[in-house]
């Protein structure tokens, strides 16, 4: 009827039409409403729908993100106002063990990566730690290995003890049939006894290609991307749960791990997953052949 309301009179329009001149004249009126309200609602369906396909883990700046691939253009404090309206919220992050044991007396290696955190080739720089997680009422231990080129985590080991072989031994072997290694390796840690043992630093120093790192005593921002992997791991997955088994706690961090290495989108790789960040990067270097 907009079409034609310059060739038509409105009247004969809606006598043809069979809707009385009101009903038309109150669409006319309130279409942008009606239009508007269709699109809020649409918006809110795919920000809970994103917030639960997510673990209920995103806040405003990731489902923004998130809505952008999907071409749904909207201000990060528009959809942190419609979360609030529907009661979305991120769970909160909580405190964690520190589990670094320095005082040893092996030999400790150089802080060869020296807080330098970025790498543009997968294989080219590892990151590890050991954390603490509450089973029933006693511990078990997470070891991990993350690539920094593309912050996937390539290697782990879960433990009901902190021995050197069922931690950082078993998380190398995990990550090294995971992933090779490029020339100049470094592989970066803290200064914790696992990592600074005899059978790990024998098996680094047998390969020329490697180069071990360790981060100064007391300074945790040497081994920040580590440690702040672990508060993730915590805040969107351990933290949320009671374990009353290795065994459940295993099959927990399974699921986490796999939707964290191919689903999970990263501020540090531009939004991108770690899976995503890993295929861009092997374009580049397939490209560049």
């Amino acid at each position: 009827m907009l079409k034609n309301k310059e060739l038509y009179p409105v009247e004969k329009m809606c006598y043809c039409l069979k809707i009385s001149k009101n009903a038309y004249y109150n669409w006319l009126n309130n279409k942008d409403a009606v239009k508007t309200k269709t699109s809020k609602t649409h918006l809110m369906n795919r920000i809970r729908e994103i917030f639960k396909e997510n673990r209920e883990i995103y806040g405003s700046p990731r489902i923004q993100k998130m809505l952008e691939r999907e071409e749904l253009f909207y201000s990060r404090s528009y959809v942190a106002v419609l979360m609030k309206e529907m009661g979305l919220r991120s769970i909160l992050k909580r405190k964690f063990v520190v589990t670094t044991k320095s005082d040893h007396s092996y030999p400790i290696a150089k802080n060869v990566l020296n807080r330098d955190f970025e790498s543009q080739r997968i294989g080219e720089k590892w990151v590890s730690d050991i954390t603490y997680i509450r089973v029933k009422d006693d511990w078990n231990y997470l070891t991990t290995i993350m690539d920094l080129a593309d912050r996937k985590i390539i290697g782990w080991s879960l433990s009901e003890d902190m021995t050197v072989e069922n931690t950082v031994w078993k998380a190398w072997i995990s990550a090294i049939s995971t992933r090779k290694t490029k020339a100049n390796f470094i592989f970066h840690s803290d200064r914790g006894v696992q990592y600074a043992a005899n059978k790990i630093t024998r098996m680094l120093q047998e390969n020329i290609k490697i180069s071990q790192s360790m981060s100064r005593k007391g300074n945790c921002w040497d081994n920040a991307t580590a440690e702040s992997l672990f508060k993730t791991i915590k805040h969107e997955c351990t933290n949320r749960y009671r374990f009353t088994s290795k065994e459940q706690l295993n099959a927990c961090l399974i699921e986490y791990i796999s939707w964290y290495n191919t689903k999970r989108i990263h501020s540090t790789l531009g939004y991108k997953t770690p899976l995503e960040m890993q295929l861009e990067l092997e374009n580049l270097i397939n490209n560049a052949a």
